[in-house]
């Protein structure tokens, strides 16, 4: 559904545009947006927008009024208190986000396929178009490797998360 909400605007775009320079210059621009990342980081923006903007919620939740209030009669100014107060406390909330978004991005499937360029192939849409040919094996080491770039991550954030409810730094 995504992929077609962002389809439709861009290639209305492309097509004003390649008429315009059709008209006034007499050349062809062919597709700008639609046939290449631009339409594909919009989708992905707009899938997973959510996604990122809960956990950077949670950790904008922890900076309260009361901690910059502190901060600032420590006479610390206000790029120093972004950078030894602010950023700590939101830093795992932001990259909670960034490991839950990179895993959606590398399994997401339909909004790829419509929206990428030409000769731009990930690792679902390979494993993708070798399940659809019956190559199963092929398709196996795709596949794994989509597991295997989302495990870790998650691991990761597993481990992060259980360091902070014992008090610990993560190693």
């Amino acid at each position: 559904m995504i992929a077609v909400g962002v389809l439709t605007p861009f290639a209305a775009f492309d097509n004003a545009v390649s008429s315009f320079f059709a008209n006034a210059f007499g050349i062809s621009t062919g597709l700008l947006l639609t046939g290449g990342i631009a339409a594909l980081l919009v989708a992905y923006t707009a899938l997973y927008l959510a996604v990122a903007l809960q956990s950077v919620g949670a950790g904008l939740e922890r900076v309260t009024p009361s901690i910059s209030g502190a901060a600032r009669l420590l006479a610390r100014g206000p790029w120093d208190v972004l950078r030894r107060v602010h950023l700590p406390l939101i830093a795992p909330s932001v990259l909670t986000a960034a490991l839950l978004v990179f895993v959606d991005v590398m399994k997401e499937l339909p909004a790829t396929l419509m929206l990428r360029p030409f000769n731009f192939d990930t690792l679902a849409i390979a494993a993708n178009n070798y399940a659809s040919d019956e190559r199963l094996s092929w398709a196996a080491a795709p596949s794994l490797a989509i597991v295997a770039a989302g495990i870790i991550p998650c691991i990761l954030l597993i481990r992060g998360i259980a360091a902070s409810a014992h008090g610990k730094d993560v190693p």
